[in-house]
């Protein structure tokens, strides 16, 4: 059975940091993107790793600023977040696939974690 729970969201600062998890189950061998969505807007790609963590992939928008990583032993994967400023308010998803490319187009996961809020506010 294929699950994937997201946490670690809440309300920051601008500036500051957050580290999101992502544990999921019967997915050992899928990479795993994480995917954003913000009030009124699409739901966008962030970040993706590969099934032995090997490879990674960020949008524009975060290079420099998050980094994702994955503990196979804890069967969970980060998103550490910094400098984060109000335009990274979204619900966070974590998602998984079995045809890891590189990829955070969200059409090539199909399966899907229900969320966690981040709010980056003064």
């Amino acid at each position: 059975q294929f699950k994937l729970v997201e946490s670690g969201g809440g309300l920051v600062q601008p500036g500051g940091s957050l580290r999101l998890s992502c544990a999921y189950s019967g997915l050992d061998y899928y990479g795993i993107g994480w995917f954003r969505q913000a009030p009124g807007k699409e739901r966008e790609g962030v970040s993706c790793i590969s099934s032995n963590g090997g490879r990674t992939n960020y949008a524009d928008s975060v290079k420099g600023r998050f980094t994702i990583s994955r503990d196979n032993a804890k069967n969970t994967v980060y998103l550490q977040m910094n400098s984060l400023t109000p335009e990274d308010t979204a619900v966070y998803y974590c998602a998984a696939t079995p045809y890891y490319s590189g990829s955070i187009d969200q059409r090539t996961y199909g399966y899907w974690g229900q969320g966690t809020q981040v709010t980056v506010s003064s």
